[in-house]
This record gives structure tokens, sequence and C-alpha cells, in this order.
């Protein structure tokens, strides 16, 4: 049969007769008696539509009626009627005819021109619409052909419209895994042609707005209702476990934290953990009573702190302010390492099974490697703006869609508020990321010129579409952030912040087969250890790359692993073991701006996603080897089958080359430890008798980086008093370069230097007066010294700076020094 004519009809009784006439009438003109068959699929009316459609097949035999017992909707009526049609192409048409038959004249041309299918469009520029529908009835039906297009079909200006030619087997393929039984029929079909990448025409059309149409105008909100379903059926099962397993695999990891949440501090993350938590406290204090979000004085009094210039990720601390108000900051903490660690994998998983292998598990494995690497769980301990990189592959695949250039507006637009996000989540491992894409794109552009030189023009003119959508996002923002209070021009870290080639091959901390004592010598801190992939997993690479090294992506792969690897060694390359020193390539970078600011051995940290996809990889061919297909055995069972061969020795030995790679670097649970407990004097809120408005409560020693205690006084008691001092990136000098915590002072020295077990200086009245400068210049309330070590000797010298003893309230010593005083 040339045509099936598919008509779906519910309550018809007044119209289908006509329509029926005109079809057939139509069809013998244009086609030829012989070529068709019409076919009425009555979806359990209560009207005479059923018999209507009887007595027309009855006098003729290409005219079929094919009845379901119940009303089910258009959805399931369009099933049945193009599972039971014979059609080298199929039609399915509205039963009130809005669009004439007269119009598949213009569908056929564009099937004949090579098209899966011919859709007509109301919205097309050329199309006609003869009668309109009520003012109202249309603004709401270009609204939600609008919403539907953003969610389901980009591109296609009209899902809805009842007057579709398709190809016959593709059709009945298609409705043959449709689910819908209601209006979002029309959008799962054009969803399924779009996944096989059959071609769709949109053609434009004569339409008439009937009276007594069963299209309502809330009927587009039905069908957004019924996308949503259908996604939420379509997940797969091995998606739902792996993302499971991602989460649980993280949960297990901070057990320790989980498990007292009051009192566990990650033993490894330095001050960090204090740190972390009085950004998201400070964070839900600004947001909660509209303060600047960019600045606060509630530390470094009476300076201030650039929250722009740091890394308070207000792209979670703002939208989990709700969370931190109600539960405190030290939930927000552990919610977003662990979420966020399960969230990284998830969506490396994701861009590597949309775009590098079939085999879930593979990219499972893949995704995995690139969250829970060894220098990302090193930064999970105290970091988690280096690894709550859940962005970070959504704009990978946007950049990537951007290159095949379909939807440049659409997908520059929205890598724009991609990147805006990601630099409220964390701009140094954004910058990293892109020098990771850019090692990418410049080596598949050598070894794949052809597919370069066709994505160069998409990808310049999205990239400029992106900057000028996150621009005006991010402008003021980056213009507080290096220019406003407290801003700072760069953080210097030395010569030797590079990684030492022993870490690349070396077992981290963490690492199953890893211990600390060989990873501390080889890393700045424990937070720090940016390699330590270990030389099973190197060896496996260079593997991988050999066998598979006639793949272009393989090829950009493996050069973006060894440049970032070569670029973490920092300035200087010391070969390990001998006295030989080479100058690095970081070295024509190092001075660059924003660059100055990089530790350079986080560069490593760019191998992660790199290797894991090389894995998945190697993977994926493995199990590939196993699988075989049979022929399809009938039309509507068109996909192959896998069928598993049987095991093969080299099939094992690359399972357990996997597994020798992998195994050793599993990552342990985090250690914790108990957390000092807040003194009583703050925890009651006894300081509140001694600081008045605008004083500061002067913790001694001043928090600084290596001891930020305080700041989890704050944090942990509602934000009610500003301390001077802290941990944070500030300015320095008339060239504000940028240094940890506050610019020193006198007093704050002699603190530090006591608490550390440093000599006591002869304390006289220049001390004395230089004490009272500085307490001035913090508008000190209250002098307090915690239960600490060398506590007895810091009483002694603050006791001599002030010149009276101190008072014992609430656990701690106390001198009110304010006004009130």
């Amino acid at each position: 049969m040339d045509l099936s004519v598919v008509v779906p009809a519910y309550n018809e009784e007044g119209r289908l007769g006509p329509t029926l006439d005109a079809v057939r009438a139509y069809l013998d003109s244009e086609a030829g008696p012989g070529t068709w068959e019409l076919l009425v699929v009555d979806d359990g009316s209560s009207d005479g539509t059923a018999r209507i459609a009887r007595d027309t097949a009855a006098a003729d035999p290409r005219v079929r009626l094919v009845s379901s017992t119940e009303n089910r909707g258009k959805g399931h009526a369009l099933r049945l009627g193009v599972a039971a049609s014979k059609g080298v192409r199929v039609l399915v048409t509205d039963a009130d005819l809005a669009t004439p038959i007269e119009e598949l004249a213009r569908l056929t041309e564009q099937m004949e021109a090579g098209y899966g299918a011919a859709v007509g469009s109301r919205a097309h520029p050329d199309s006609s619409v003869e009668v309109h529908q009520g003012r109202l009835r249309e603004w709401m039906g270009r609204m939600g052909n609008r919403l539907i297009r953003a969610v389901a079909v980009p591109g296609i200006r009209d899902t809805q419209c009842g007057f579709k030619l398709l190809d016959g087997e593709k059709a009945r393929e298609a409705f043959a895994d449709a689910r819908l039984d209601g209006w979002g029929i029309d959008v799962e079909i054009l969803q399924y042609f779009r996944r096989q990448g059959w071609a769709v025409a949109e053609v434009p059309v004569r339409w008439s707005h009937q009276e007594g149409s069963k299209v309502g105008p809330f009927d587009y909100l039905r069908v957004l209702a019924e996308l949503i379903r259908l996604k939420t059926r379509a997940v797969r099962r091995v998606d739902l476990a792996v993302c499971g397993l991602f989460l649980l695999a993280s949960v297990l990891l901070y057990k320790g934290l989980w498990t007292d949440l009051d009192h566990a501090y990650l033993r490894d993350s330095g001050q960090d953990q204090n740190q972390w938590e009085w950004f998201f406290a400070v964070t839900a204090d600004n947001v909660a009573h509209l303060h600047n979000p960019f600045f606060t004085t509630v530390q470094n009094f009476p300076d201030g702190v650039n929250l722009m210039g740091n890394t308070p990720m207000l792209g979670l601390s703002v939208p989990l302010t709700p969370v931190t108000l109600a539960f405190g900051p030290s939930v927000t903490w552990a919610l977003v390492l662990t979420g966020g660690l399960a969230a990284t994998a998830a969506s490396w998983y994701w861009l590597i099974a949309r775009r590098l292998v079939r085999n879930r598990w593979a990219a499972a494995l893949g995704g995995a490697l690139a969250a829970f690497a060894p220098p990302m769980i090193s930064h999970a301990n105290a970091h988690p703006n280096f690894m709550v990189l859940f962005m970070i592959p959504v704009i990978i695949d946007r950049a990537l869609r951007l290159c095949e250039g379909h939807r440049t507006v659409r997908d520059g637009v929205l890598l724009g508020l991609f990147a805006t996000y990601q630099v409220f989540l964390g701009e140094e491992p954004f910058l990293l990321a892109a020098v990771g894409m850019l090692l990418f794109a410049a080596a598949y552009a050598v070894v794949h010129r052809e597919a370069a030189r066709q994505a160069a023009r998409p990808l310049a003119k999205g990239l400029a579409i992106a900057a000028g959508t996150a621009l005006p996002l991010v402008g003021y923002p980056l213009a507080w952030q290096f220019f406003g209070a407290q801003s700072y021009h760069s953080v210097l870290h030395g010569d030797n912040a590079g990684n030492s080639p022993l870490a690349l091959l070396e077992f981290s901390g963490r690492a199953l087969f890893g211990d600390d004592a060989t990873a501390d010598k080889l890393a700045l801190n424990r937070t720090e250890q940016n390699a330590f992939y270990g030389w099973p997993l190197v060896a496996l690479a260079f593997a991988v790359t050999v066998r598979l090294w006639r793949r272009p992506v393989v090829k950009a792969l493996a050069f973006t692993a060894v440049a970032a690897a070569v670029l973490s060694l920092g300035q200087k390359i010391r070969i390990p073991y001998t006295d030989v020193v080479f100058p690095g390539p970081w070295r024509a970078m190092a001075h660059l701006p924003l660059f100055e600011s990089v530790i350079e051995g986080r560069v490593a940290m760019v191998c992660a996603p790199a290797l894991g996809m090389l894995v998945a990889l190697a993977v994926d061919r493995l199990t590939r080897a196993r699988a075989r297909t049979s022929a399809p055995s009938t039309v509507s069972s068109p996909a192959s089958s896998p069928v598993r061969g049987p095991v093969r020795p080299y099939q094992v030995v690359g399972a357990l080359a996997v597994a020798a790679a992998l195994v050793p670097i599993v990552p342990t649970p985090f250690p914790v430890q108990q957390r000092p407990e807040i003194p009583a004097f703050i925890a009651d809120g006894m300081w509140k008798k001694y600081v008045g408005p605008g004083e500061s409560v002067v913790p001694v020693p001043l928090p600084d980086p290596g001891s930020a205690e305080a700041l989890h006084w704050q944090s942990a008691t509602g934000l009610g008093f500003p301390v001077p001092g802290g941990y944070f990136n500030g300015p320095y000098g008339p060239d504000r370069t940028g240094i940890y915590g506050a610019p020193p002072r006198y007093t704050s020295n002699l603190f530090r230097d006591v608490r550390y077990g440093g000599k006591v200086p002869d304390i006289g009245p220049n001390w004395q007066a230089q004490a009272r400068y500085d307490l001035a210049y913090w508008k000190a309330g209250v002098v307090v010294i915690p239960p600490e070590d060398n506590d007895a000797t810091l009483y002694v010298v603050v006791e001599k700076l002030l010149g009276r003893p101190g008072e014992r309230i609430g656990g701690a010593w106390v001198w009110p020094v304010g006004k009130g005083s």
C-alpha cells in the first residue's frame, strides 16, 4: 500500500462522514483508487462515530475501522491505527480536517526530498491561518508550544498540528515505542525521530480553526505534564543504579562526618572546614538580612572581606540558605561535600555515556575515576570548589553541541548561562577546566582537521553569544572582586608549588594502597595532593593509548593528560634523585593575569577526566568484543539483539589490568577528629555584656590560616559578633598583593609567636602603647583567651599588655576593653 491515512476519532458523529468523503475523493483523484487505505480509530466514542465509520467501510473496503473499548486519548488511538497500517507512508490527520487534505501534496514533496517525516506547521512563516482561534486561546497555544519546544523538541515551531506524513516503517517503529496516551504523543514521536537521526521537515500549511475542537486551551500544559512523566519513565534503571552507587560511595567516604555533625571535624582539612562553614553561614546571613553578598565585615573587622575574591560558592551557598538557617552550616558543609562529589561523578558519567561509549558500566567507571580520582579526593578534604564540578561536563557537552552547528544561538545562550553559574561555584577550577578543553581542542584539531574546519565557525559564533550572555551577568560581581573593597590582584605561592614527577606515579594518602608518610613528602599539604594517580594507572593509560591510537579522540585525550601533567610540574622541573633542574613550560604562564594566582600543581587535576575517558573507552572496547549481532527478524523490531560470545583470554587480561590500575587508588573514608568545644563565654552569649555596637571580640591569638577556631565560634552562634583577623584572601601593602589572612600587626604577631612557643619579649610602655593602638584599630570590646596550648603564657602577656588581670568567665580569660569598660 503506498499510503495509509489514520484518523483518530472521539465523538465525531457530526463531522466524520464529510471528512471521510473528502479524504476518499482527494485520494482517488490524486493517488489512484488502489494505492491507499483509510483507517478510522474509534477511541471509545459514546455517539455514532463507530457506526458512521462501519457504514463507510462496508461501502468501501479501503476504509477500515479500528476500535478501542474505552476512551484513552489521542495517543492511544494513533498507536492502534499506525500499528494496523500497511502503507509505505502514513498520514495522521485530525477528524476535523482543520488542515485540508489537499495540503498532503506539500508534505509529499518534502518526503520525496529524503525526509523521514514532514509535519504541518501553523507557526511556519509561510503558513496561512484562515480562521483564527480566540485571542486568549491562540496566545496560550503559542506559549504552550514555546514551552514544549524548549523542553522537548527544539527547532520545531509547531509540534501539535494534527497533520503529519511519516515514513511507514519508521512510523510503526516510533509508535510501537511510544507510551503516552494523550496529546503529548506528537512530541514523543518527534523526539523518537530526533533520537534516531531521522530528518524531520516542518512544512507550511493552510489551517482553519474548527468549532467543537477537542483541543482545549490548557491541553498544552497537559502535554508538558505528559512529557515530564515520559522523561521520568525513560530514565534507565542502570542510570539510577549508577547514580545510587555514586551517592553510596560518597556517603561512605564521609560517614565519619555524618555520624556526629556537631563535633566531627575532617582531620586533614586544616582550618578549611572552619572557613567553609563560616562562608556558608555568612552567605545565609547576608541573604536573610538582604546584605551585600559580595562583602562582609564579620571577619577581618573593621576592614572586612571581599567574598567574591574568596570562595563562598554562592551558586550553592545562596540556594542552600534555608538549610543553613534551619540546621546550621555544618549540615550544609556535609551536604555540599557528599552531594557534590556524587553529582560530579554522575555528570561525568552522563557526558561519557552520551558522547564517548555505548556501555553504561564503562561510562560509570570513567565517571567514577573522573570524580573520585586521588587529587579530587585530596581536595574533598577541604576544597568543595575543586571537587563539586558537576557543571564542567555540562559546559563541555554544550560546547560540543556548538561544534555541531545546529542551534548556535540557543546553545550559545545556554553555554553563557552555564558558564555564569560555574563562576559562582568556582573560578579557578573553571580556569583549569578551560585549559584542559583548549588542550583537547588543539590536539583534536591537529589529528582531525576536517572536523575542526567544520566546527570552527559555529563554535566561534556560539562562544561570542555565550560571552555576550555571561558578561552582563557576571560583570558587576567580577568588578567587585577585582576592584571593590578589599580586592587584590594576585596570590603568590612561590616557585615550588608544582608537582614532583614522582607525585604522578605514587599513591595518595587516602588511596587504598597509599600511605600518608610517602605522600606528605611530595605535596604541599594533604589538601593539595594534586596528582598521585599511581604507576599502574599511568601504565594502563599508556597501553590504552597505544592500542586505540587510530581514534582521534584517544590521541587528543592522551595529549591532554600528558600536557596537563607536564604543566603541573611548575616553573622548574627537578629530575628525581638528581640535582638536574629544567625550566618548565608553566614559566611562560606563571605571570599572566589570573594564572599568577593558580597553584600550578593543580593543573594535574585535568588528567582525571582524561584518564577516566581513556579507561571508559578501554572497558567499552572489552565489553563490545563479546557482543554479537543477530539480524532483525521482523519489520516491527528493527533493532539488533546483542548476543554474548565466549569470554576470550585477552578480555580477561584486559579486565585484570583495569582492576590492577584502579583498585590501588580506591579512596578510603575521610578520618575525622573531635573539634574543640566553644567556650561557654561565647556559646552561651556571655560576650554580649561586653561588646557594644560597632565593637569586636578579639580572640588571643587572632584567627589566621593556621588557627581559625574563632570562625567556628561565629558560624555556630549566629554571627552575632565580628572578629579581627581571620582566614581569607585579602590585600597586603600598597601593591595590594594577595595574601592569606589579615595584614599582620605588632600585637597580632606577638600573640601568634607566643602561641606557638616563641620567646616572650620584655613588655614595657612601648608594647602597651602598641597594644592600645591595635585594639583601638580593631574596635575591641573584649579580649578573650580560650583554653589552648600555651594559654598560661598568653595570659601573662595579655595581663602585662593591659596592665590588669583578666576575669575567668565561661571557661575563658576575659578582659573588657570596650567603650563601656
